[in-house]
């Protein structure tokens, strides 16, 4: 944001220069002759000129002054910058002016936290913790439609007076998961329109691309841009403003809202098009080879476009690439002089979805938040039996299945969570760890692909990360240890030629070893054939855990510490002079690189 930081007193200006450090596009105005400041004559003279140019007006200084400074400049909440303002002691930031819609209420927290202060907002829906429908749509990229007849301002005031809402989601993405995870008390959520008892409900609030008889009802829409449009185009297509106005038409006599299109698609013989070249101002274009488009399976295909244009479809066959497999929501439509389809983006179906999620090394909050998040929503939680605490799945939802992988088989694992995921659900699939290490997840990957279902990894930290936090250890020591390696002993299966603990011993880099302790003699005779036998060794059992157990030593006593002490498989070996390294001083912190650090 561009920001006029204006400094009332002198005595402010140290706390200015904080914020203008902080905020980039700042600069300091004062009236005060000061270097740090850019000097003004007047503020009611320099105060409109800024109030035009700038995103956001910080006032350092007395509210009244900032009042009557900005009074005269004030028009619309829509075009008004943000205004805040800030006592002179930097104990209160207060939000003062487009508190949603210009960024103010956002602004008054992030400078809150710079300077350590209180902020103050007065905004009802932030002070009752409610979304604020007026900014929600900007957030995710969704365009706000009231209704016809309906005002915003009526839609926010029964929102906000907790009215009977209904919440209609059509798609899924990042947005709509936030508002599952955030829903109010006197919100009800629903996935289809015809569920929707509408006489229960004074407002209806719908994230959809599509248009639904809500005349009479005090609604509105939030508009994703998830369709992906293919056209077939007459040579010479006009005239252009015609064809897009029957083009829009047909959107609408489908009630499909246009502001939803994100592409626009169709054969690269079509490029120089005028109507093309119009749409692609609108929305992202997209040109096709005929090899590309005839590889598509579509439900109309046409002997005669395959005759002229080397492929049986190019509207339909153009929407669907677009959309990455996305579903065909409208066939190909027939027009004077062009043909249309619509797509549904594939990543915005409202289907079943698995999220394989890292627990972390044990403790429950060291799961992310992002995965936290999963298992609050999740309809299944599968968990990876012993090696994830039980404590991690206490967050789920009432109703939730949670079950423990340890006893099934791994066709019995797929069964279950393609039986939820058939039925519209979220599945997680929780492992230790990061899933990617030893995360034994490439399988289960190999079979979501062959039935083509949709899924995403969520990592977690590693218990070589946990080792290095218990150990208090920096696992790279500048011009002594710059490499870690990650790898585990030769037990029931086989370690690539290549990479033998005794080859990946020479670099002696800090080494952690996984599920390595039921080969411990094995593991310790590699390691010495090129570390000293005095190299630092811990043996770290359970992690993070509530009997979490840590052995340090030296590297020819490694084996003799695992044995005696009982360890097991869920213990992290690691080797290398890094641990409880304090030696020498980093070059970043050395007398050549001081003057990084002088303010």
């Amino acid at each position: 944001m561009k920001t006029a930081i204006i400094v009332i007193s002198e005595a402010s200006i140290s706390m200015a220069k904080t914020l203008k450090q902080e905020l980039p596009e700042s600069e300091i105005v004062s009236t005060i002759a000061n270097a740090d400041c850019r000097h003004i004559p007047a503020l009611q003279e320099a105060v409109p000129q800024l109030f035009r140019d700038s995103d956001a007006l910080i006032f350092i200084g007395a509210m009244g002054i900032c009042v009557r400074a900005i009074a005269p400049c004030i028009e619309d909440k829509k075009t008004d910058p943000a205004v805040l303002c800030v006592d002179s002691t930097g104990r209160y930031v207060i939000s003062v002016l487009s508190g949603h819609v210009g960024g103010a209420n956002g602004l008054t927290q992030y400078v809150a936290g710079i300077l350590g202060a209180e902020p103050v907002i007065t905004t009802r829906s932030d002070r009752t913790g409610l979304w604020a429908l007026d900014t929600l749509g900007k957030k995710y990229d969704w365009q706000a439609i009231p209704s016809e007849n309906c005002d915003m301002n009526h839609l926010i005031s029964l929102f906000v007076d907790c009215a009977p809402t209904a919440l209609l989601l059509d798609i899924r993405d990042e947005g709509t998961a936030q508002l599952e995870h955030t829903l109010p008390s006197h919100v009800d959520v629903f996935y289809n329109f015809k569920d929707i008892d509408t006489g229960k409900y004074r407002l209806l609030l719908l994230v959809t691309p599509y248009l639904y008889e809500t005349s009479g009802m005090q609604a509105l829409y939030y508009v994703p841009k998830v369709l992906h449009m293919g056209m077939g185009l007459a040579r010479n297509a006009g005239p252009k403003n015609a064809v897009i106005t029957r083009l829009m038409n047909t959107l609408l006599e489908a009630n499909i809202i246009p502001a939803a299109i994100r592409t626009i698609s169709s054969i690269e013989e079509k490029k120089h098009e005028e109507v093309l070249k119009l749409l692609a101002d609108a929305y992202e274009l997209h040109l096709y080879t005929a090899s590309q488009l005839s590889q598509v399976d579509v439900p109309t295909p046409s002997e005669v476009v395959d005759k002229y244009m080397g492929t049986p479809s190019v509207s339909e066959a153009s929407a669907l690439l677009t959309a990455g497999g996305g579903p065909l929501i409208l066939p190909k439509q027939k027009c004077e002089n062009f043909t249309v389809a619509i797509a549904l983006d594939s990543a915005a179906v409202r289907q079943g979805h698995i999220e394989i999620v890292g627990a972390g090394p044990g403790d429950p909050e060291l799961i992310s938040v992002r995965g936290r998040r999963f298992l609050e929503e999740a309809d299944l939680i599968l968990y990876a039996g012993s090696l994830v605490p039980h404590e991690l799945t206490e967050c789920a939802k009432a109703g939730a299945t949670i079950r423990s992988s340890a006893p099934m088989t791994l066709e019995e694992q797929f069964a279950l969570m393609k039986d939820f995921y058939d039925r519209g659900q979220l599945v997680v699939r929780l492992h230790t760890g990061d899933p990617c290490i030893y995360g034994a997840i490439q399988e289960q990957m190999n079979f979501f692909d062959r039935y083509g279902m949709r899924y995403h990894i969520t990592p977690g930290i590693s218990s070589f990360q946990a080792a290095a936090a218990a150990l208090q250890s920096q696992f790279t020591i500048p011009e002594k240890v710059q490499t870690i390696i990650l790898t585990r002993g030769e037990g029931r299966t086989p370690m690539p030629e290549k990479e033998k603990l005794s080859l990946l011993a020479r670099s002696q880099s800090t080494m952690c070893i996984f599920l390595s302790a039921g080969v411990i003699d094995q593991v310790q005779q590699e390691l010495l054939e090129h570390y000293p036998p005095t190299t630092p060794v811990a043996a770290c059992y359970h992690l993070t855990w509530k009997d979490e157990r840590i052995y340090r030593g030296e590297l020819k006593d490694l084996a003799q510490i695992v044995k005696e002490n009982n360890l097991t498989l869920t213990t992290m070996i690691v080797v290398g002079d890094a641990i409880d390294n304090r030696e020498g001083l980093s070059r970043l912190y050395s007398h050549q690189f001081k003057h990084l650090f002088r303010k």
